[in-house]
């Protein structure tokens, strides 16, 4: 239990390697308490989910296109058949405006592939102050390693 009293040792791991893998206990709590933790360290915080991300970089820090799903009712005259591009604002567009670090929890990590989960690696060593979370299963209790390790095994 004293990890959940600090959080620093989770801290100090997630400054030292920016991507970490999660393996958090199924009934919750304990994300929330390493966001709080890191808040009062200084960190803008947000948690979401993996599911529908698309291209992790795109999604997260560059604005990016989205075609609305169809609706078999629209006019396929205009734009395309499956809708007109909308513009949409990265994710972490807002939590880059101060000077704080960034921590991004991803939420059922487990579906993305190997590739997206480098590219997420590489996002976190090029944009300094991001750090990412993502929870990659359940455990009876809470447990991380660095990314890079995780995916060698």
């Amino acid at each position: 239990m004293p990890l959940l009293l600090t959080g620093q040792a989770f801290r100090r791991d997630l400054e030292a390697n920016g991507c970490l893998a999660v393996q958090a206990p199924l009934e919750g709590g304990a994300e929330t308490r390493l966001l709080r933790r890191l808040r009062g360290a200084g960190y803008s915080t947000r948690m979401t989910s993996a599911r529908g991300l698309g291209d992790p970089e795109v999604f997260l820090t560059q604005k990016h296109g989205i075609r609305p799903p169809h609706l078999g009712h629209q006019s396929v005259g205009r734009g395309a058949a499956v809708g007109e591009v909308q513009e949409v604002a990265p994710q972490l567009g807002d939590l880059f405006e101060g000077d704080a670090p960034v921590a991004l929890w991803l939420l059922e990590g487990q579906v993305l592939s190997r590739s997206e989960l480098l590219s997420l690696c590489d996002l976190c060593k090029r944009e300094q102050r991001l750090r990412i979370i993502v929870e990659m299963g359940g455990a009876r209790s809470l447990k991380w390693e660095p990314m890079t390790t995780y995916l060698k095994a």
